[in-house]
């Protein structure tokens, strides 16, 4: 099963990179079917995954040059 949940889990982060409205949209509707999984605000958990996210894209950048 954990490979399973790894697998599930790049996905979500695949997806949440290339397309966030979906991965927000997807999250959304996890929220409204199992909200018991969800003890924060989504909106605070997808802020503080642009802010990883910026700074894997500067990472990036600077092991380029």
């Amino acid at each position: 099963m954990s490979n399973l949940d790894d697998s599930i889990g790049q996905l979500l982060l695949d997806l949440q990179k290339n397309d966030p409205d979906t991965f927000k949209k997807l999250l959304e509707k996890a929220k409204e079917e199992s909200p018991e999984l969800f003890e924060n605000n989504i909106d605070e958990d997808l802020k503080k995954i642009n802010e990883f996210d910026q700074v894997d894209e500067f990472d990036e950048e600077v092991n380029e040059n």
